[in-house]
């Protein structure tokens, strides 16, 4: 039971912190952030998935049209995923403005949508956008600049969010470390996983194109097989609204893992070190690990349990739990006690990790999402 504990503590340890420190001790890549400057602009096509965004499509493609590119560079293509609003009738009348509507009439999910868009797409770099990502005119201009250096495979925007009055919201302290650690990766051998709703590859590298894998993903593993590297550009922003109902967040998040297991259940290959080498061990440590961490909290629980009388110390360990259990459950009935910035942390690591074991039951019990909806977020 003493050798449980201490495999447990490591297991909970290991994705968050000692991951991290790992990469610390790599050595950087060399792959520059702006590359070589260049006067020739690349051909892009801007491919947009939608399913049943009739209230928000009308503000994307305004905010897609305001975009500062050359308009003979660069096509905008809307792929409806089975919309049965008026989504497809209000895109349609833009479509004398450099705008195509595809009219994907099965609801197959995001990937397939932006698959049929990738099928009729004449540009040399693939951007990916979600409807509710708002994009700054100049931001084209500076992904393109990222493939100047031509060992750069795929770009991923940084994510920021925007509150309802349209300022910068203050990051919580989980988007913090997450947006620091895929800074770490990426400039360490690349990203595993580019921001699933805002970021570029080379035309080259979504093939395969698989529609049940997530995108963001299945670009980024693609991009290190080609002898690519994927990496997070820190001027390449994507602003979100914050969701609307913060309760919904929950079920964001275990619709994200199952997705993700989804994707690693086609792509297993990425577990492979003898094929992906550090890419692997990144998938291994970011991922796997990761999800492996609400079934270290149960064992380290229970060990605990087993081991109270043996010393002070498991005595210690087992009441420390206890009590940050019984409080992290009180700040779920109040408010007040989630404003307060440790319990906050504690309430959200508990809560990503429930989600993880409710999203990892649902998967062996065999549900999956290929298709998708949108959390629901505001558009200006």
């Amino acid at each position: 039971m003493e050798f449980l504990f201490w495999v447990a503590i490591f297991g909970v340890l290991y994705s968050y912190f000692i991951y991290p420190m790992l990469l610390l001790f790599l050595p950087k890549s060399e792959t520059t952030e702006l590359g070589e400057h260049t006067d020739e602009l690349p051909s892009i096509s801007l491919i947009i998935a939608a399913h049943n965004e009739q209230d928000r499509i009308e503000s994307k493609i305004n905010n897609c049209l305001d975009i500062d590119y050359p308009k003979d560079r660069l096509e905008i293509i809307f792929a409806s995923d089975g919309s049965t609003d008026a989504t497809i009738e209000i895109a349609q009348k833009y479509k004398d403005q450099n705008i195509t509507v595809l009219d994907v009439t099965d609801h197959l999910g995001k990937e397939n949508a932006q698959l049929q868009a990738i099928n009729q797409a004449k540009g040399d770099i693939y951007v990916f956008s979600d409807i509710a990502t708002i994009i700054a005119p100049i931001t084209i201009k500076l992904i393109v600049r990222k493939f100047n250096d031509k060992r750069i495979g795929a770009v991923s925007s940084v994510d920021k969010f925007l509150s309802q009055d349209g300022n910068i919201a203050g990051e919580g302290a989980y988007i913090k470390y997450e947006m620091w650690l895929r800074s770490l990766e990426s400039a360490r051998g690349g990203l595993i996983g580019l921001s699933g709703s805002f970021f570029a590859a080379r035309k080259e590298v979504c093939r395969p194109w698989h529609i049940h894998c997530d995108s963001d993903f299945n670009v980024a593993l693609n991009s290190c097989m080609l002898g690519y590297q994927a990496i997070s550009a820190s001027d390449v922003l994507g602003y979100y609204y914050d969701i609307d109902d913060p309760k919904k967040e929950y079920a964001r998040k275990v619709r994200t893992v199952i997705r993700g297991l989804t994707t690693l259940s086609h792509r297993l290959e990425s577990l492979n070190p003898f094929k992906f080498g550090l890419q692997s061990f990144k998938v291994w440590s970011h991922k796997v690990m990761r999800w492996a961490v609400p079934w270290f909290l149960c064992l380290l629980f229970i060990a605990n349990i087993f081991l109270f009388d043996s010393s002070d110390f498991y005595s210690f360990t087992l009441w420390t739990q206890i009590a940050g259990y019984l409080l992290i459950l009180a700040a779920h009935f109040s408010a007040r006690l989630q404003n307060i910035s440790l319990i906050k942390i504690l309430y959200s690591f508990i809560q990503v990790n429930v989600a993880i074991a409710h999203a990892t039951v649902a998967f062996i019990g065999g549900k999956r999402m290929s298709v998708w909806k949108p959390s629901t977020r505001s558009m200006s």
